[in-house]
């Protein structure tokens, strides 16, 4: 997901995608220590995206005030 998708997101729909891709990062784990992904780069790929996603949220709450 690139920056410029996540800012087109309203709040609610931001917090909701950082739930799920935080589920998601969880069962990418999980499977991870059971048997190998093929493309274990995704784990990398899915924290980078929730870390872009908790940046805009940060940036909005500080820009509410």
């Amino acid at each position: 997901m690139k920056t410029a998708e996540i800012k087109e997101l309203t709040t609610p729909e931001l917090k909701e995608r950082i739930d799920d891709t935080k589920t998601l990062l969880v069962r990418l784990k999980f499977n991870h220590a059971v048997s190998p992904l093929e493309n274990p780069m995704k784990i990398k790929k899915t924290r980078r995206i929730i870390a872009r996603m908790k940046t805009e949220f940060k940036k909005r709450e500080l820009n509410k005030k």
